[in-house]
């Protein structure tokens, strides 16, 4: 189906792709930090980058590149476009 919607963490994107974030969860401190950076619900996210092995993740996020662990990442639930192969996360 084109132009399906779905919504998955963002450590799950892949390189090239964009959303808007949802929601952002973790605990107390990881959320907070999240927020300091402006990870917030309704920003537009881009995934630039991802480190050979998988970790960090470099975004671009209200007009700046921002480096995430996949931890971090992991918390960030983001409304996207469906690619092949990914499913949305309950």
């Amino acid at each position: 189906m084109a132009n399906e919607k779905i919504i998955i963490p963002l450590a799950e994107f892949e390189i090239g792709q964009t959303g808007i974030i949802k929601q952002v969860g973790g605990d107390g401190r990881i959320r907070r930090r999240l927020f300091d950076m402006g990870v917030t619900p309704g920003a537009n996210v881009y995934l630039r980058k991802r480190a050979p092995l998988g970790d960090p993740i470099e975004v671009t996020l209200r007009n700046y590149e921002l480096t995430l662990r996949k931890t971090e990442a992991a918390v960030v639930m983001v409304e996207t476009e469906k690619r092949e192969g990914q499913e949305a996360t309950k």
